[in-house]
């Protein structure tokens, strides 16, 4: 899948953008599985900027036209049973047409539903979580951090999820 996370920004904006350096957040977070995979249930979060289609408005993406250096930090909670005809993908920084091709690149719902069916894992939680993982340059994360972050670790805290699988666009 091929990026281009300068697709809508000047050629000027892009030079300055490749040529600043971000630094890293660290330490990373790791917390070791507490159990073996077949005793645990997984949540699956993506920043492909995934939506349900026809039930939730698509990522706010004329607002980051007009404002390059924002992105939308919102999310959308999609079924995990969604018929993947109504997986709908907005996000300027990548392809879309291969995620609406196959929800399962960036979503793999259907084949975590595999895994539980062959004992692989104990199962998945109901609702998956997607984000637009672009958040402007620099990224600004307030909104992930103060508010939307902590919601769904709260929603899938009370999905008793024991590990969640990211998946980034």
């Amino acid at each position: 899948m091929e990026v281009d996370s300068f697709k809508y920004v000047s050629r000027l904006v892009t030079r300055y953008y490749k040529l600043t350096s971000v630094e890293a957040e660290l330490p990373i977070p790791w917390t070791p599985l507490a159990r073996p995979l077949s005793q645990s249930s997984f949540g699956l979060v993506t920043s492909g900027g995934l939506y349900h289609k026809d039930r939730q408005p698509p990522f706010d993406l004329e607002r980051e036209r007009r404002e390059p250096t924002w992105g939308d930090p919102t999310f959308r909670i999609i079924p995990a049973d969604i018929d993947p005809v109504e997986v709908g993908a907005s996000h300027f920084h990548i392809n879309t047409d291969h995620v609406e091709e196959d929800m399962n690149i960036l979503l793999p719902v259907q084949r975590f539903k595999e895994l539980a069916a062959e004992g692989r894992i104990q199962g998945q939680a109901d609702y998956a979580y997607s984000f637009m993982g672009y958040q402007g340059f620099p990224a600004d994360l307030t909104g992930w951090r103060e508010t939307y972050g902590p919601q769904v670790a709260e929603k899938l805290t009370a999905e008793e999820v024991d590990c969640v699988l990211l998946t980034a666009a």
